[in-house]
């Protein structure tokens, strides 16, 4: 009774009529925090920054890297200058002209602004040179491969300058093909196509309404009703349920995106012991795990890249579970029942995980109590360190250093753990100094060697982003970093 009550209410929620041509409403799994560049860290966020905020560099479904705000882009000889040639014609939202002088405005505030959150993302940048209006140099102290894939996200958000010195969360002047108008917390945010986008052509829909609803269930029932036109992050195990449904269609993409455990190196508790983790590591059955909560749907994983792909490592393959293992290195370390509470989203799909570990923690000795809190108040907590150990997810990015230094490097913007080892550092940073992907590869292999023995975090799985859709809704195009690109998308009456 208490899941049809959650259910009704999604749909009393969302109860309005028919949709009006022209407006695409995707349910979401959770409000994004700050509708800022600068500020953001969730991945709902940068869902909804991708019909709003265009970057200079963009990736396509290949994982390829291709020009959006900037046409051209290329290293000097000693891969210490990066020079960035723009395009022509770039409006942003409140009528300004995007140039070179707009585009550093932005990379000095990502670089030093107190509240940024990408200041280490762009750390290795040393100045901004504005060449001429349609061109800029960006030198570097040291060479810094990553650098395009940064470009590539939120650091490479143009906001207009005139509006950075306030808040801009509330209406976000980007150069993308629409503009937010509206929030209202916990509820929707609407965004509305922009008549001065420099891109006209490949822009069909007229308006967006993003619906955050946590519930898979409340998405996937308002989907069937008619209320949504397309759900991002479809429950695994409502993938059967859409391929029955002749109306909807199922869209799926091996992901870039990973969940881990954070362990939280600060806090007070037996999880401080590299043995404590290790056995917690061996009591987990990723298969299990995945075959359980994701109707085998998910990629099991124990690193920051996927199983399989350039930069995993072979000689690390995903664990099976030992148990009698688990209990050994518990008695080594003296403590055969050692507790922890596991913070968790409040999602029924990552509370299903908490549980799941949980049990599998418990048949080892572990006592695991669990806690569940809304996705930003998640992070709040995490950011502030005030967890024991935290199921996290990173939404995965197309250059290695960006889905293992943010959780792992001695100053990486989501080490809420407090891991550092001067050791892993040194590694990163060569690792950072090289262009040769096989040089590259040699040395993030490298620094799986470490974090594979230290264990701050336990990866457990790679995800597929599942979509589903109203069979109305078409040029859909799906990429690994599980954005909703608007571009070439459309509505049928």
């Amino acid at each position: 009774m208490q899941r049809m009550a959650v259910v009704f209410l999604g749909l009393v929620l969302l109860a309005g009529g028919a949709n009006a041509s022209g407006m695409l409403r995707v349910g979401i799994n959770e409000d994004p925090d700050a509708l800022d560049p600068a500020r953001g860290g969730s991945f709902v966020g940068r869902v909804v920054f991708a019909s709003v905020c265009d970057k200079l560099i963009d990736i396509d479904s290949r994982n390829e890297f291709v020009p959006q705000l900037a046409t051209a882009w290329n290293w000097s000889p000693d891969n210490l200058i990066l020079t960035i040639v723009l395009r022509d014609g770039v409006k942003f939202h409140d009528g300004e002209t995007m140039d070179a002088d707009a585009v550093k405005a932005n990379l000095e505030r990502y670089r030093g602004a107190p509240e940024s959150l990408r200041k280490t993302e762009l750390k290795p940048v040393s100045s901004v040179e504005v060449v001429d209006p349609h061109t800029l140099r960006l030198h570097l102290a040291q060479p810094y491969a990553p650098l395009v894939a940064v470009l590539a996200d939120r650091a490479g958000m143009i906001v207009s300058p005139k509006a950075l010195a306030r808040d801009i969360s509330a209406d976000l002047p980007c150069a993308g093909p629409f503009r937010l108008t509206q929030r209202v917390a916990q509820d929707r945010i609407v965004v509305d196509r922009f008549a001065g986008y420099w891109n006209p052509g490949a822009i069909k829909l007229d308006r967006i309404v993003y619906h955050p609803q946590p519930d898979t269930t409340v998405r996937l029932v308002n989907l069937q009703a008619g209320q949504l036109d397309m759900v991002e992050r479809l429950g695994p195990t409502d993938v059967a349920t859409v391929k029955k449904n002749p109306s909807l269609r199922l869209v799926s993409q091996a992901a870039l995106a990973y969940y881990s455990m954070s362990i939280n190196l600060a806090a007070d508790t037996a999880l401080k012991d590299p043995r404590v983790r290790a056995a917690l590591d061996a009591a987990i059955d990723r298969s299990a795990l995945n075959q359980v909560v994701f109707d085998s749907q998910f990629i099991p994983s124990n690193q920051f890249e996927a199983p399989g792909s350039r930069y995993w490592d072979p000689d690390h393959p995903v664990p099976a579970r030992d148990l009698a293992k688990a209990k050994e290195l518990l008695k080594a370390a003296g403590q055969q029942h050692p507790s922890f509470t596991l913070l968790t989203g409040n999602s029924p799909v990552e509370q299903q995980v908490g549980q799941v570990v949980q049990s599998m923690a418990n048949e080892a000795g572990f006592d695991v109590k669990l806690q569940t809190a809304e996705a930003n108040a998640l992070v709040a907590a995490a950011r502030a360190g005030n967890y024991q150990a935290s199921i996290v997810i990173w939404s995965g990015r197309p250059d290695p250093d960006g889905n293992v230094a943010i959780w792992l490097a001695c100053d990486g913007f989501l080490n809420w753990g407090k891991y550092c080892n001067p050791k892993f550092d040194d590694l990163l940073a060569r690792a950072r100094g090289v262009t040769d992907a096989a040089q590259r590869q040699a040395l993030y292999r490298q620094l799986v060697d470490i974090y594979m023995a230290d264990r701050p975090h336990l990866v457990l799985y790679h995800a597929k982003w599942l979509w589903a859709m109203s069979d109305k809704v078409s040029g859909f195009t799906p990429t690994p970093d599980g954005l909703i690109r608007p571009q070439g998308m459309t509505l049928s009456p």
